[in-house]
C-alpha cells in the first residue's frame, strides 16, 4: 500500500461522535509531513506510556498500524496477567476461593430451574413472556427506524449511573443493547420472585446471585458495546486497553490474586495524611492497643469516651482526614477519647474466641481507662460489629451486676438479625462449614474475602465502575480516603468470626436471650444505661430496619436516630459539611421503621452536635484537661500506634 492511500485511510477512519456522525477531527487537514510526524509523535507516546501515566488525548484520528500495535500489546500484557495470576497457584502461596462460592450459586440457581422446569406448561409461558417483551422493543425499534417517536419499552432506573452517556439513548443500536438487557435482567429476577416454592433463605440468595451475574453481564461492562469505550478506544487508538491490562497484571502481581483497587494507594499513607489527631498509645496486649488523644481545650467532659470499632475492618474510618475525623471532631469539642485499635490478626491467634475479644477488648479498655482518669465511668461508643460486641459486653456487664458504664451509643450496629440484609446470602449450614473448613486450614479469615462479600452487596457501585475505569478506561482511580480504608482489610480469628456468624448471623442468639458469654446469659433488656442509636437509611450492610428493630431489646432510655446515606458516609457525616439529614422520633416499637419515619422530625446536617448534646445530658460537669495516660500509664508510642499499620 502506497504512503498516500495510508495516510488517506488514516484520515478518513473517524470515531464516531456523540450524534453518531463524524467527529469534529474530520474538519479540515494538514500536510502529508505533519501528518506523519504526528503519527510518529503518537506512536513513540503510546508505546513508552506507563499504565499510570494519563490517557492519549481523544478526537483524533484512528491510526490503523497504531491501533494493532497496540492490539498486538494487549496480548501480550495480557499473558502476563495471566502468568501472574497462575505462578502463585503453581507455587503453592495463593488457593482460589472461588469454587465454595460458585458450588453454592449453581446449587441455589439450580432450585429455581428445577422450580420452572418442574412443570412444562408453566415454563412455556414464562419463556413466551420473554418472547414478547422482545418482539415489543423489536417493533418498536423498526418503528424508530421508520422516523416514529416511540417510547422506551422499558427504562433503566434514573439512579443506574451505567446508562447515563447520551448515546444510550441517543444511538438506536445501543439504546436496542440497553432495553434488551434490561427486559432480560427483569425475566431473570421474575424466574426468582415467581418460583413460588422456595423457601426463603433459598429466594434471598437466588435473588442475590442472580443480581450479580444480571450486573455482571450488563453491556456497560463491555468494549464493543458500551459507546463510551468505544469511543475511547477508537479515539486512543486501543492505549487504553493497553493501560488497562497494565494495571490488572500490576494488581495480580501485588496480591497474587485479582483485587480491584477503588483508590490510588500511593496517595495515602496512615500515619500521614490518615489517623494522624494526635495521642498515644497508653497501653497494648495481643488483641488491641488502645489509643488515648492528647486533648486540645482547656476543659473536657469528666466523663471519658471509649470508642470500639469493629475488627473487621480498622479503626481509622472515624479519624480520616482531619476535616473528617469523628475523633478529631470530638477532641475538639472537650472529650477525652479513648480508641480501640485492633490486631490484625496471624494463625498464632486463631483460638482467639468472642469472649477473648470482650475480655481483652473491652473490659480490659475500661479497666484501663478507670485507672489512667481515675474516673469509675466511662460513656461507650460501638461501630458496627464492634457496636455488636460492646452490647455484648453491657449484656455481661449487667448480668454481673458492674455499673461502669454511663452511656452506651452505636452506630450502625445490629443485634437482632432477622431483617440482616444480604449478608445472610453468605451463613447457612453447609456455606458455614465449608468456611470453618479453609479457616482451619490457615487459622484466620483474609480479611480479602470479607471485603469482597461487602463490595459484592452492591456490586454496581464498588465492583464494575473500577473494572470499567482501571482496565478498559485504563484511567488510575481517584484517590479517596473511605475507599482507602475500605481496602484496608484486616483477617479475622477463625474462632472468634465462626462464633460470630453462627451465633449472630444464622442462630440470631443475642436478642432470644439464648447467647452465653463467659458463663452468664446475656439479657439485653438488663441494658438499662441510656442508649443513643444511629442507623443509616441506605445501609446495606447492617439495614435500617434491622438496627430499628433491634433497639427494642434494650432496657433504658433510648434516643434512636435516622441519618441519611449509608453505611459509612451516614456516620461520618462531618459537620462542616453539611451534606446528610438525619430523622429524630419516638422510641422505636416492632420492626415498622417507615410508620415511624413519617411521624418523625427531619434535621438538616449532621447528627453529631445532636449526640454530643445528648451526651452531656448524661454528664457535663467538666475537669482540666489529661494528658495521655494520666501519669499511671506511660505512653508506648504515638498513635496512631503499629497495630493499624500492619497490612493483610
Amino acid at each position: 500500500m502506497s504512503k498516500e492511500r495510508r495516510n488517506q485511510r488514516t484520515v478518513n477512519a473517524r470515531p464516531p461522535s456523540p450524534s453518531g456522525g463524524r467527529g469534529e477531527a474530520a474538519k479540515g487537514s494538514k500536510p502529508a509531513r505533519a501528518k506523519s510526524a504526528g503519527k510518529t509523535a503518537m506512536l513513540e507516546k503510546t508505546t513508552n506510556t506507563p499504565a499510570s501515566d494519563a490517557p492519549a488525548e481523544s478526537g483524533g484520528a484512528i491510526n490503523v498500524e497504531l491501533f494493532a500495535q497496540n492490539l498486538a500489546r494487549l496480548i501480550e500484557v495480557g499473558g502476563k496477567a495471566l502468568a501472574a495470576y497462575i505462578r502463585p497457584r503453581e507455587e503453592g502461596s495463593a488457593k482460589s476461593q472461588v469454587p465454595d462460592e460458585v458450588a453454592d450459586a449453581v446449587k441455589t440457581l439450580g432450585k429455581v430451574a428445577e422450580y420452572w422446569l418442574s412443570d412444562p406448561a408453566r415454563a412455556v409461558e414464562m419463556q413466551a413472556s420473554l418472547g414478547r417483551a422482545y418482539l415489543d422493543l423489536w417493533g418498536s425499534a423498526v418503528k424508530r427506524m421508520a422516523g416514529e417517536s416511540q417510547e422506551p419499552v422499558v427504562k433503566p432506573d434514573p439512579r443506574d449511573k451505567r446508562f447515563a452517556d447520551p448515546e444510550w439513548t441517543n444511538n438506536q443500536f445501543f439504546d436496542f443493547i440497553k432495553q434488551a438487557y434490561l427486559l432480560g435482567a427483569q425475566w431473570a429476577d421474575h424466574l426468582v420472585t415467581e418460583a413460588k416454592e422456595l423457601d426463603p433463605h433459598t429466594r434471598q440468595k437466588a435473588e442475590f446471585y442472580m443480581r450479580q451475574i444480571a450486573n455482571a453481564v450488563a453491556p456497560s461492562n463491555f468494549v464493543l458495546t458500551n459507546p463510551e469505550l468505544l469511543r475511547e478506544t477508537l479515539s486512543s487508538n486501543a492505549d487504553n486497553l493497553v493501560r488497562g491490562m497494565k494495571m490488572l497484571v500490576e494488581d495480580i502481581d501485588e496480591h497474587g490474586n485479582v483485587v480491584i483497587r477503588q483508590s490510588d494507594p500511593s496517595r495515602f499513607e496512615v500515619g500521614r495524611n490518615l489517623a494522624i489527631t494526635p495521642g498515644k498509645v497508653i497501653f497494648q496486649n495481643e488483641l488491641m492497643q488502645l489509643i488515648q488523644y492528647s486533648p486540645s481545650t482547656e476543659q473536657v467532659l469528666k466523663i471519658p469516651l471509649l470508642i470500639v470499632p469493629p475488627w473487621i475492618n480498622k479503626y481509622y474510618v472515624l479519624d480520616l482526614t482531619p476535616e473528617k475525623s469523628f475523633v478529631k471532631w470530638c477532641v475538639d469539642q472537650g472529650v477525652t477519647v479513648f480508641m480501640i485499635s485492633w490486631v490484625n490478626p496471624d494463625a498464632k491467634l486463631a483460638a482467639m474466641g468472642f469472649e477473648d475479644y470482650m475480655r481483652l477488648g473491652p473490659l480490659t479498655a475500661i479497666d484501663v481507662i478507670g485507672k489512667a482518669t481515675g474516673e469509675p465511668r466511662v460513656h461507650t461508643a460501638g461501630y458496627c460489629v464492634g457496636g455488636t460486641l460492646l452490647a455484648i459486653t453491657l449484656g455481661y456487664l449487667a448480668a454481673k451486676q458492674v455499673d461502669c458504664a454511663a452511656s452506651a451509643t452505636f452506630f450502625a450496629t445490629q443485634v437482632d438479625f432477622t431483617h440482616a440484609g444480604d449478608l445472610k446470602v453468605f451463613v447457612d449450614d453447609d456455606q458455614l462449614l465449608a468456611l470453618e473448613k479453609r479457616m482451619s486450614e490457615q487459622g484466620y479469615l483474609e480479611g480479602r474475602a470479607m471485603a469482597n462479600a461487602f463490595n459484592m452487596l452492591r456490586s454496581n457501585d464498588l465492583i464494575w465502575p473500577y473494572v470499567i475505569n482501571n482496565y478498559l478506561k485504563g484511567k488510575a482511580p481517584f484517590p479517596f480516603d473511605l475507599l482507602y480504608w475500605n481496602s484496608d482489610a484486616t483477617r479475622m480469628p477463625a474462632a472468634n468470626h465462626s462464633y460470630y456468624l453462627r451465633n449472630c448471623y444464622l442462630e440470631n442468639k443475642l436478642t432470644k436471650g439464648e447467647m452465653i458469654i463467659g458463663g452468664v446469659r446475656i439479657d439485653l433488656k438488663k441494658v438499662v444505661v441510656p442508649v443513643y442509636n444511629i442507623a443509616t437509611r441506605e445501609d446495606h450492610i447492617a439495614p435500617a430496619r434491622s438496627v430499628f428493630l433491634g433497639a427494642n431489646y434494650f432496657g433504658g432510655p433510648m434516643r434512636f436516630v435516622l441519618s441519611g446515606s449509608g453505611h459509612i458516609a451516614g456516620v461520618v457525616n462531618p459537620v462542616a459539611k453539611q451534606k446528610y439529614q438525619y430523622w429524630t422520633g419516638d422510641r422505636p416499637e416492632g420492626d415498622a421503621l417507615y410508620q415511624w419515619l413519617e411521624r418523625a422530625v427531619e434535621h438538616p446536617g449532621s447528627w453529631w452536635p445532636d449526640w454530643l448534646d445528648w451526651l452531656k445530658s448524661h454528664g457535663s460537669e467538666t475537669v482540666p484537661a489529661r494528658e495521655p495516660g494520666g501519669g499511671v500509664f506511660t505512653p508506648i508510642e504515638d498513635a496512631p500506634g503499629s497495630y493499624v499499620k500492619v497490612r493483610s
